[in-house]
Parts: structure tokens; C-alpha cells; sequence
């Protein structure tokens, strides 16, 4: 433990015990991040009423959750912006991604977790609202309430995610298609009829090219013929505590310096197999920095 970490630690259980007060600067220092409930997706299903959902582009960045005076991550952690950035924003809470354009994922996630802004790294990023968590009624509802709300910050980098409705699965697979070869990630399905509700429902759908999901790292396997010597694969536990090898897709890098353990990896799989329930074919795809402290239970 660092020097002064242990004197902050002695200092704070100190006052505690003799009824003092904490200092602001003693309170939250090394309490855990508390995660905002994020309403998150399901897997968009053939047969399902495609009239009921506005769709729109997947945007593959950052989460940010503007609590109304401070960006969050999807993980709790507060988020270092600039005040520029920021400035004009309202005291209602908006649900988007921050998102330095398609196939940009490695800019947004690593400057957002710098813990001091980069200004010429922070102008590359848009802040994509997607939803009014805070504002009552129904999607369809809350749609125009979200595009008045952009309309009022009126700053170029904070936009309203375009919504459509599309006639038919034909033209949805078509759209996919389209966005995909341009190297957008996918589509994103939203029920119009939906109130604002934490975790997963068929309410939010996500429609890809390819599954992918996160894990916890809790191992590592040793490598063996060209990786000997270092990581040959991650053991990774999923959400509901199924564990598992993930070792393709691992770069050199990687191999030599895996990721910690309890940190968060994001894995593209093609369905899962039968009778385990574990994924098929799992390729390491990256590491999820803004997950460190996400608890199992809301992924």
C-alpha cells in the first residue's frame, strides 16, 4: 500500500472511531464506484415485431451517463471532461456514448480514461444522446423531448442519435449491411412503447454481424510451441459464473503483458455451444477499461 494511502487510511479510520466527521476529501476516497442503472440489450430475434422499434446506428464508443453535473462511466467511474465540453449541459440526466467515429473504439476508450483530459483528444469525440433516463413516459415520448434537449445545449459534439422505423426485416438486414461496410458495428432497436428500466429486456435490442459479450479475467493458462513463456490464454468467468479459455485473437503484446486479473475483456463468439452454454469459436477482441468496477450482476 502507498505511504499515503496508509496515513489516509489510518487518519479516516481514526475520526470514525472517536464520532468525528470525515473531511470531504476523507468521504469517498476509497469508497466503490456505484454503478448508474443503465437500461442495456438484448439480442434482436427474427420474428419480433420490427413496427414497434425505432432503430438506429450502434455507435461503438464510450458509455457516458450524464448524471446532470457529471459524466459517469457505465461502470460508476467519474469521467474526466473538459469544462468545455460539458459547459451548458442541463441538470437532467442523458444516456449516450462518446464516440470518435466508426472503427475509432481504441481513441474514445483511451481518452476518456485519462484522469486528466486531453483537449486536442477530447475535440475528436461526439457525445451521442440516445435517451432521457429522468424524463417520464414512453420512447416515443421521450424522443422528442431528447431532440429539444440537443437543440438547447446547441454544441456541435453532442448530437441526437437519428431514429427511424423500417418496413420490414428485408430493409433492416439491408441497413445492417450498409452500416457494417462502412465500418459502423451494427444497429441498435429501441421499443417505442418502452419506459426508461434498468437491465436487460427485449425493450433495447442490438442487431450485428457477429455475437460478442464481456468476461471477468480470472487466470491465465501458460503457452505452450511460439508463446511458451508467456500467456498462452485468459480463464474468463461470464456474468453467470461460467468460465472459460480465451486465447484467439491474443496479440504478442497481450501474451507478454496479459491483463490484470478482474479486469473486464469484450469476446466475439458464434453462438453457443448445446449442451455447455459456452461460447463457440471465442476471439479476444479487447479490453474494457470503463468495466473495471462493473458489477456481475448488471451485465
Amino acid at each position: 500500500m502507498h505511504y499515503r494511502h496508509l496515513l489516509h487510511t489510518m487518519l479516516a479510520a481514526t475520526l470514525l472511531a472517536c464520532g468525528l466527521v470525515l473531511p470531504p476529501g476523507l468521504q469517498a476516497r476509497d469508497a466503490a464506484p456505484v454503478s448508474p442503472a443503465l437500461m442495456l440489450a438484448h439480442v434482436w430475434r427474427q420474428g419480433l415485431p420490427l413496427q414497434d422499434y425505432w432503430v438506429s446506428e450502434k455507435y461503438d464508443g464510450v458509455r457516458g451517463y450524464w448524471d446532470g453535473q457529471r459524466l459517469i462511466s457505465r461502470g460508476g467511474n467519474p469521467i474526466a471532461a473538459p469544462a468545455w465540453f460539458t459547459a451548458g449541459w442541463p441538470a437532467t440526466p442523458m444516456d449516450g456514448e462518446l464516440w470518435a467515429g466508426r472503427g475509432q473504439f481504441a481513441h474514445a476508450q483511451a481518452t476518456t480514461a485519462q484522469a486528466a483530459p486531453d483537449d486536442a483528444a477530447w475535440r475528436r469525440l461526439r457525445f451521442m444522446v440516445f435517451d432521457l433516463p429522468a424524463a417520464p413516459g414512453s420512447f416515443d415520448q421521450r424522443l422528442p423531448m431528447l431532440q429539444a434537449t440537443v437543440k438547447t445545449i446547441d454544441r456541435p459534439w453532442v448530437q441526437a442519435v437519428a431514429q427511424r422505423k423500417l418496413a420490414g426485416e428485408a430493409e433492416l438486414q439491408a441497413w445492417l449491411g450498409q452500416v457494417v461496410r462502412g465500418g459502423g458495428e451494427g444497429l441498435m432497436l429501441h421499443k417505442g412503447s418502452a419506459i426508461y428500466r434498468s437491465g436487460r429486456s427485449d425493450d433495447l435490442l442490438k442487431l450485428k454481424p457477429f455475437d460478442d459479450a464481456e468476461a471477468r479475467v480470472v487466470g491465465y493458462r501458460n503457452g505452450k510451441g511460439q508463446w511458451e513463456g508467456m500467456t498462452g490464454a485468459l480463464v474468463v468467468q461470464t456474468p453467470e459464473g461460467q468460465q472459460f479459455a480465451l486465447g484467439a485473437g491474443l496479440t504478442a503484446a497481450l501474451r507478454r503483458n496479459p491483463p490484470p486479473l478482474g479486469s473486464w475483456v469484450t469476446y466475439r463468439y458464434q453462438g453457443l455451444h448445446e449442451k455447455s452454454g459456452l461460447p463457440r469459436f471465442a476471439r479476444f477482441l479487447r479490453v474494457r477499461q470503463e468495466l473495471d468496477y462493473l458489477p456481475a450482476a448488471v451485465q
